[in-house]
């Protein structure tokens, strides 16, 4: 190397030197001379400059608690199961119950296992680590991260963030969707109850996520996401998106591969798919809004504007390009339907699995609301402590987000003792921290009534043992909207509707809890419950009466009857659909996507009270 430097620096002089070349050979060779040199030396500076990097880096994170069988160019990265919540906790209990480091690749990756750290990061040193990490496919799917959850910490965010606050996600806002929620959770009881008179199981995950995600749609896009089955797509490319940013994606964890163009085009085809799938669906929604209108029509306070309606009579004042507010749509559609859905399955899935709990549940439900009501009201709810206590134990015990999303410092920072450079992507296992026994009685047991008395663990984040949103300045926004969402539901789903499990799932262990990983986790298989002849409003529900018919003049084909529907009620009659229940019993294995999910549905029977 040093000899072909010499030779370069030599000819150059002589290109300078008297007579040996013309002039204008004089001057290519060097151009030449000089351009190959800074071919030669950028690469030696950049290599020279990145190992003084890694160097000082690597000392300062030196003595931070790390695993054994670190490998060559992937670090730790085999030490991670497909669901990392699991795998990381189970790490830290070995390596670094408080703080572990981990090199996931070419990246440091600080995991966060206590409620004790996680102040200190997330509050004492907030505006340290209150950005995020740089994501390739967060930077194709979210128009450049400009969006509120993984835009980088700065005037942008800060402005981003006003916005959704007080314009889009305020509790008068999310109170205006009231009539919207009442009207999506009667089209789910009507459904039910029409599944229920043909005695086959309800397919709940389906039910769930199609509420949750009809009223993002609704609350995002207003009627026209009603147009041309464009909830459908929604949802699809929903999920698309979720397994997309969920796990641990080659690209950013090797950053310099993934900066040359032919790899990132390899690695990103399907982010780069969908993206020109969302742009075209939110193409023509921005449009449908602005050609109408309906931004100079609509206050942004009215209870008809929209997400969108809203944007679009800002968009000039903030400053807001199309691409924009595509971005924020995304980020809503992508974490209002999945939480909301999650926490749903989850809260059936475990009250299936405590009859008593279950039992309790209702009877506080059905004491509040008179029977015969049609549906729960929001004044209601406000008098169903239980209720909330079930709901919190489920966002305890089965955050959506179970790793939130990624922190990294700018700048370095010493958090207790232990000096953290810039540029250390940090994960908060949420998840793990609401299951620290040291804090929380017998924390993998589903018990609600923890709730009932513990008045400091709310959803706001001040409870550093209880963080299913966050905490700190990027805490979820849209906390008021997902548990309006859930509430009703739920409360619905036990006044309305005795449940039991299919037949051959009681028989064969119950539900079957495994998960699957994104940046939220799910069960793996569906729901399936099932409702049997309800002996509360039929005399001799077994046998076959038809003397009941003739006294009961309210008894008739015309749907207005929610104890016998035959062929159905409401304006949504779905086509019938069977589904054979699990020999194993309820599945509860998880899958990873942006949210955890369980991997199978949750096939349920109903029974009307």
């Amino acid at each position: 190397m040093a000899q072909m430097l010499g030779a370069l620096l030599f000819q150059d002089s002589l290109s300078h030197g008297h007579g040996s070349l013309d002039a204008p050979q004089a001057s290519t060779m060097t151009r030449m001379s000089y351009s190959l040199l800074l071919a030669i030396l950028c690469p030696l500076i950049l290599l020279l400059v990145f190992r003084c990097y890694a160097t000082r880096s690597g000392r300062m994170l030196n003595k931070l608690p790390s695993p054994p069988g670190r490998l060559p160019v992937i670090g730790h990265m085999h030490l991670i199961s497909s669901l990392p919540h699991k795998s990381l906790r189970d790490l830290a209990n070995k390596h670094g119950p408080d703080l572990m480091l981990l090199h996931l690749g070419a990246v440091p990756t600080l995991v966060v296992s206590s409620s004790r750290m996680a102040q200190a990061i997330l509050r004492t040193h907030d505006r340290v680590f209150a950005s995020r990490p740089y994501s390739t496919i967060v930077d194709i799917l979210f128009y450049g991260a400009t969006d509120v959850a993984f835009s980088p910490y700065g005037d942008y965010w800060r402005q981003i963030k006003k916005i959704i606050t007080t314009n889009l996600l305020t509790i008068k806002k999310v109170h205006s969707y009231d009539q919207t929620r009442q009207q999506e959770v009667r089209l789910v009881m009507a459904k039910i109850a029409e599944e229920a008179s043909t005695h086959i199981a309800v397919d709940l995950t389906e039910l769930l996520s199609c509420y949750s995600n009809n009223m993002v749609c609704h609350a995002v896009s207003g009627k026209f996401f009603h147009e041309q089955g464009r909830n459908q797509l929604f949802k699809e490319l929903i999920e698309i998106n979720s397994s997309l940013l969920g796990g641990f994606n080659l690209e950013d964890y090797f950053p310099n591969l993934a900066r040359l163009p032919v790899v990132r085009r390899l690695l990103c085809a399907r982010a780069y798919d969908v993206k020109r799938r969302w742009d075209q669906l939110l193409d023509k929604l921005i449009d449908d809004h602005a050609s109408k209108q309906r931004s100079s029509l609509l206050d942004n306070n009215d209870e008809e504007s929209d997400f969108i309606d809203v944007l679009l009579s800002i968009q000039q004042e903030y400053g807001l390009t199309k691409d924009n507010i595509k971005a924020n749509l995304v980020v809503m559609f992508e974490a209002g339907t999945d939480t909301s859905f999650i926490e749903l399955e989850y809260a059936m899935v475990e009250l299936m699995q405590k009859p008593q709990l279950m039992a309790k549940l209702q009877a506080e439900v059905r004491g509040v609301v008179p029977k015969g009501q049609e549906i729960v009201t929001e004044e209601q709810l406000g008098r169903m402590s239980y209720l909330k206590a079930v709901i919190k134990e489920t966002l305890r015990l089965h955050p959506a987000a179970p790793l939130l999303v990624p922190h990294v410092s700018v700048v370095d920072c010493n958090v207790e003792g232990y000096t953290i450079p810039s540029g250390t992507r940090v994960i908060i296992n949420a998840w793990a921290i609401a299951r620290d026994p040291s804090y929380w009685e017998n924390a993998e047991e589903f018990m609600p009534e923890r709730f009932l008395s513990n008045t400091m663990a709310e959803y706001n984040g001040n409870n550093f043992n209880f963080l299913p949103f966050g905490t700190g300045r990027r805490i979820c926004p849209g906390i008021n909207f997902a548990i309006a969402t859930i509430e009703i539901m739920l409360a619905s789903l036990v006044y309305r509707f005795d449940w039991k499990l299919p037949t051959d799932q009681a028989a064969n262990g119950g539900i079957d809890m495994t998960e699957t990983f994104g940046i939220t986790v799910h069960l793996k298989e569906k729901l399936f419950l099932a409702l049997a002849r309800d002996p509360s409003y039929w005399e001799n529900a077994e046998e076959f009466l038809p003397e009941c018919s003739i006294s009961n003049t309210m008894i008739g084909y015309n749907w207005n009857n929610f104890h016998l529907l035959p062929l159905g009620s409401g304006q949504r009659m779905f086509g019938h659909k069977f589904y054979q229940a699990a020999n194993r019993g309820i599945n509860m294995t998880e899958k990873f996507s942006v949210y955890v999910h369980r991997k199978e549905k949750l096939l349920l029977f109903p029974h009307v009270p």
